[in-house]
């Protein structure tokens, strides 16, 4: 792991700090690239020491030459491409979203174009909201890999671009790559998103106040932790081609989530609800494709995640790092 150096844009978000945090682990040197300069989350999952290790490169994933002098600088050897701007700020800056998600995006498939030597592929984060609604597919049927892409956002559209992007690079080009399409990752650090809600509730159940979750239904979910070892597991595998594939995980009901977060902490009781509302997306996926290409990816039982979760926001809320009221306050508005 020694010789390994990885860069991973965006590494200031949730899945970010979590690839941080297993890369540190693992004895791997890790360089941020991010805009960004708070490193908040990262705070959340690092101890002290661990967050003194990191390499911190503040640039805009926009600036091609920026970019690229970060990854000489570092002599970097892997690139995890996360940087993107999620579906409300598409939403409310669509052309600034498409710079960043796909200007950004090519730029980094460019900069890796030019140093294939030194760093074999292109890891990268797509989306589920490359799919289309429910109705758009079989009724009962797992998601595929190559089921029709409609994205009904510009989000969607941006990360079904980035696919496209892939493709070319690795026709033209020859760089490999793996995108990763992501549902409901929970975990510490995950607040901001549509689907962000049932970790504030992990917090407000931790924090013992009422919380109501946004959206019920079934629906997929990833345990931050394994989704940020899928990512580092794709960028170390030998995957020759272009895939986009979707990341499996657990399928349950909203009622299961309920019950994993009483079950780690039942003084919550009835303090957390959820919207009788299914998400526009299909309620299950098959990730059969990701593994065929890059081998077992592990999802830790909901229980499990769930009651980890908890038990490090308790930790973060008894240290003083989380303020849980405000924290709620503050997710509740964003929701």
């Amino acid at each position: 792991m020694a010789e390994e150096r990885f860069l991973i844009t965006g590494a200031l978000g949730c899945i970010g700090a979590w690839t941080v945090r297993n890369l540190l682990h693992d004895g791997a040197e890790v360089t941020v690239f991010d805009l960004a300069s708070d490193p908040r989350r990262l705070k959340l999952v690092l101890t002290d020491e661990e967050l003194g290790r990191v390499t911190f490169e503040t640039g805009d994933i926009t600036d091609l030459e920026g970019f690229q002098a970060a990854l000489d600088k570092n002599d970097i050897t892997h690139v995890i491409h996360l940087a993107g701007l999620q579906v409300p700020f598409c939403k409310a800056d669509p052309p600034q979203g498409a710079r960043v998600n796909v200007v950004g995006t090519v730029n980094v498939f460019e900069a890796v174009k030019r140093r294939l030597d030194r760093i074999s592929r292109v890891t990268y984060a797509s989306s589920i909201a490359v799919f289309g609604a429910p109705e758009d597919y079989d009724e009962g049927a797992p998601l595929r890999d190559d089921d029709k892409l409609i994205p009904h956002t510009h989000y969607g559209v941006y990360k079904q671009a980035n696919e496209g992007t892939a493709h070319v690079y690795w026709s033209d080009d020859g760089v490999p790559s793996i995108g990763l399409r992501p549902y409901v990752v929970y975990g510490v650090g995950r607040d901001q998103g549509v689907t962000s809600t049932p970790t504030t509730a992990m917090l407000a159940a931790a924090a013992d106040i009422p919380y109501h979750i946004s959206y019920g239904g079934q629906t997929v979910f990833q345990y931050a932790d394994d989704t940020a070892r899928a990512f580092i597991q794709s960028a170390r595998s030998d995957y020759q081609g272009a895939a986009a594939h979707n990341l499996g995980g657990l399928m349950p009901h909203m009622r299961e989530v309920k019950a994993a977060i009483e079950a780690a902490a039942p003084e919550s009781g009835e303090k957390i609800t959820f919207e009788d509302m299914q998400l526009p997306f299909p309620a299950e996926v098959d990730g059969s494709g990701l593994e065929a290409a890059i081998g077992t990816v592990s999802h830790k039982p909901l229980t499990e995640g769930v009651a980890e979760t908890i038990e490090m926001f308790r930790g973060l809320i008894e240290s003083g790092k989380i303020d849980p009221v405000a924290y709620v306050d503050e997710r509740s508005e964003l929701s």
